[in-house]
C-alpha cells in the first residue's frame, strides 16, 4: 500500500460550492476511484489550501490515474471541481495537485 498526499489552493470565492459539490459525490466518480484501487480519501481544508491523502493499493498507480481520468463520470466532475481549485507553485509549471513528502508516520 502506497500514502499519497497532495495539497492544492482553492479560490477562496468557492470554498462553499467546493464544499456543496463534496457533499454530494457521485457514486460512478466513487467507483472508479474504488477500481483505480484509492480507498481511504479525505480532502482537508485549512485557509486556502486543501490537502488529500488517499492509500494506493494498486501496482501501478501512474496508469491507474490514467485510468481514472479517461472515465466520462470523472471528467464531468473534474469540470465542476477544477475552476475551484488552482495549483500551489510546488506544483510546478504543468502540475495541478503538488505532492507531499512523508516526514513521519506512525502505525
Amino acid at each position: 500500500m502506497e500514502r499519497v498526499a497532495q495539497v492544492i489552493r482553492v479560490r477562496p470565492e468557492r470554498i462553499d460550492e467546493y464544499r456543496a459539490l463534496h457533499r454530494d459525490v457521485p457514486e460512478a466518480v466513487l467507483d472508479t476511484l474504488r477500481r483505480c484501487h484509492i480507498a481511504n480519501y479525505s480532502i482537508h481544508l485549512l485557509g486556502d489550501r486543501l490537502f488529500s491523502y488517499f492509500e494506493y493499493h494498486g501496482d501501478d498507480l501512474e496508469a491507474d490515474v490514467a485510468r481514472m481520468a479517461a472515465d466520462e463520470a470523472t471528467q464531468e466532475w473534474w469540470k465542476l471541481t477544477d475552476p475551484c481549485q488552482e495549483p500551489v507553485e510546488e506544483a510546478g509549471p504543468d502540475g495541478w495537485w503538488a505532492p507531499m513528502e512523508q516526514v513521519f508516520l506512525m502505525e
